[in-house]
């Protein structure tokens, strides 16, 4: 079913289709290479589960007459999918001419032949997605693996003024300048530019399977990526996805870089967009809070830990209302970043001193003692560091999976 989430608020009451979909749930149609399947009711009980996630972060220049084939990674499989496309911070309603979902062939803008499917949104191939809001696709049937590259392709005919986007996708994603028709080509002719920096609409994709449930990482440019290897899907919660799959756990990366727990930043603080961007997400079982060193060092700085101690206490009491258990990470060490003083190392000590000490989550993962160099505990271990002593590089990435994945084992 379709349905329609707010700037902050949950996802919407589903709309209700046209008859002609009902019919559709029961009678499969399919058109050669371009298949628009209904999916009926799933007899098995397969519930819906989140498998990738882009939290909006902003807006970018819109790409009017386009066609932005995005490369997103899922995290677990499924026999059907949907897809959601954001309009969160665009000024004016966003119209969707076509939308195409499609298996990735290889390393390029190519789809895998028989895979290409044209979504619909109750039950209309284009769509009008409100300001302020993002809209769910219909389901359509699709055979996903486990860590496939799907390409989610969106055509914007007109001028809608700016673009919703995720700055730091770390992803090559292409573009047909020319999108009219294209959104559903198998080849990658038509698509000769390229997006290495961000992905266009495209917020999130849920599958239908076997999956028990899924993970949302919420934090800020450490959780995003920054300092990985792009194109190469080396992010913490990619790492994390490798390491409980045969847990089949969805992980959804909610990272936005130069995010805030306390104030607005780049996109809205954690506090305000815990609902959109986590725990309305489909079949959330655990959240990841990993979050804070961007009110450490913002403007103005937040020196108070009890500040930090109230809103974490505050994300898990809403998370514990949704049935949804929290897992606190601990802040990593960045001396040597131009951000860094003394009094803010401080804070930060006192901040993971609290979070240590298990009152406030329901589990730890102890990122500072996984990543900090045992001959200065206050800088990157220089294994991890990229060269900037705040993010981490891809053996850095992978030691905060290893320190989350140990967090999430006491609950499997």
């Amino acid at each position: 079913m379709t349905g329609r989430t707010g700037r902050y608020g949950g996802e919407g009451r589903a709309r209700v289709g046209k008859v002609v979909r009902g019919l559709a749930a029961v009678f499969l149609a399919l058109v050669p290479g371009t298949a628009t399947a209904a999916v009926p009711p799933d007899r098995a009980g397969h519930a819906w589960t989140g498998s990738w996630e882009a939290a909006p972060s902003g807006t970018t220049a819109g790409l009017p007459g386009a066609a932005v084939r995005n490369v997103v990674h899922l995290s677990v499989g499924g026999s059907a999918l949907r897809v959601r496309i954001g309009n969160r911070f665009g000024d004016a309603p966003l119209r969707i001419g076509a939308v195409t979902v499609a298996l990735r062939r290889g390393s390029g803008a190519g789809a895998v032949a028989g895979s290409m499917r044209k979504l619909t949104f109750s039950g209309g191939r284009t769509a009008v997605v409100p300001t302020g809001e993002d809209l769910l696709s219909d389901p359509v049937r699709l055979t996903v693996r486990a860590a496939a590259d799907l390409l989610v392709t969106v055509f914007v005919p007109d001028d809608c003024g700016p673009a919703t986007e995720h700055r730091t996708a770390l992803q090559t994603s292409y573009v047909a300048r020319a999108g009219a028709d294209h959104a559903a080509d198998v080849d990658e002719a038509a698509y000769t530019a390229t997006a290495v920096s961000r992905w266009y609409y495209v917020t999130g994709v849920d599958v239908r399977g076997s999956a028990p449930g899924s993970v949302v990482a919420l934090g800020d440019s450490l959780t995003d990526g920054t300092g990985s290897t792009p194109d190469a899907n080396h992010r913490w919660p990619d790492l994390l996805a490798d390491r409980l799959r045969r847990h089949r756990l969805g992980v959804l990366n909610a990272g936005i870089g130069g995010n805030r727990l306390l104030r607005d930043g780049t996109g809205p603080s954690a506090l305000a967009r815990l609902d959109t961007d986590a725990l309305d997400r489909a079949g959330v079982r655990y959240l990841v809070l990993f979050e804070g060193v961007n009110d450490l060092n913002g403007t103005p700085a937040a020196t108070d830990p009890a500040a930090y101690a109230e809103a974490y206490r505050t994300i898990v009491a809403r998370a514990h209302a949704r049935g949804v258990k929290v897992v606190g990470v601990t802040l990593a060490p960045y001396r040597g970043h131009p951000a860094y003083s003394a009094a803010r190392e401080g804070v930060r000590q006192r901040v993971n001193a609290f979070i240590r000490e298990g009152v406030i989550f329901d589990a730890v993962a102890d990122a500072d003692a996984a990543l900090r160099d045992p001959a200065d505990p206050e800088r990157l271990l220089p294994l991890y560091d990229p060269g900037d002593h705040l993010h981490f590089d891809d053996d850095g990435m992978a030691a905060v999976a290893a320190a989350v994945g140990k967090a999430l084992g006491r609950w499997r």
